[in-house]
This record gives C-alpha cells, structure tokens and sequence, in this order.
C-alpha cells in the first residue's frame, strides 16, 4: 500500500482521504494513520502547489545555476550545499555527476537579480570555483505536469 499511496500523492497531493481509500482497497483511518507515519518519518517532506507563473501579471525569472566546488575535507559537499540552500532566493540544489559537482535552481524578480545572485554571493563563497548560468526561457512540463497543453478545436466539423 506504501508505494501506491506516496506515488498517488506524489501526483495529486490535494485526493480526497475518501477517494484516496477506495483506490487503495482500505479505510480512510488506515490512510490517515500511514499518511501521518510517512510524514513522521520524514518520507513525505511537503505538500506543493505548482503554479504557471507566465500565465499572471507576476514577474517571476528562474534559473539553472551549474556549481563547481571544493568538497571540504570530512564533511564533502554536504557543508557548501547546506550554506547554498540557506539563500532564500534558492529553490533547489542537487549533487550531481558530471563537469559540474551542483545544480541550484534560482527564482528572482529578474535577470539582472539572478546574475547578482551568482556574482555577489554565489560566486564568492570558499569552496566555489566555478558557476554556469541558464536562464529558463518556457517550461513545458514541470514536476510531471505539462504546462503548455494544446488548445483542440472542439467544434463539429461543417462539409458542404
């Protein structure tokens, strides 16, 4: 039940307890009390809401930042990602493989916000040695979500 139910919840946090029940074949308590353990335990970490920033009157630019670091000795990247996600302009940072050693995701008002990011703070930390900005221009599909669904003509076809 534990791997259908986070991979539900995963998709739609916002299933009703009752719906969420029937799926599983089980009571709604036992959803309840496996829901409340998961979160316990650290499993389910947060609830999101994903918004299509383009479609308000909100300014909002996000960006990629690839980061090339010093790992310090006896605590490995774990000291300079913590210091990284600290910044409240931070959304994400992930370890990752490759030419790079993170991968931070920024949000700000604007460009030129993010590149003083990168410049100012960023950049200047110890252990970084290197950054690599991408601005995200459009998202088509985020967190599984496809953001720019076509728009079908749904009226009847007319032939003469």
């Amino acid at each position: 039940m534990r791997e259908e139910l986070l991979a539900i919840v995963e998709r739609n946090s916002r299933i009703d307890l009752k719906e969420l029940a029937v799926i599983l074949g089980v009571e709604e308590i036992d959803v309840v009390n496996e829901l409340a353990a998961l979160e316990s335990e650290g499993i389910i970490c947060g609830y999101h809401t994903m918004i299509d920033w383009e479609k308000t009157s909100i300014e909002k630019v996000s960006a990629l930042i690839e980061v090339r670091v010093t790992p310090q000795r006896g605590q490995g990247f774990d000291k300079i990602a913590e210091r990284i996600y600290k910044y409240p302009e931070v959304t994400s940072v992930y370890l990752i493989s490759g030419g790079y050693d993170l991968l931070v995701t920024l949000e700000g008002k604007s460009l030129k916000q993010i590149s003083g990011f990168v410049s100012d703070k960023l950049s200047t930390l110890d252990s970084v040695l290197s950054t690599a900005t991408h601005f995200i221009l459009k998202k088509y599909k985020d967190h599984g979500t496809v953001l720019t669904k076509k728009h079908e003509d749904t009226r009847e076809k007319v032939t003469p």
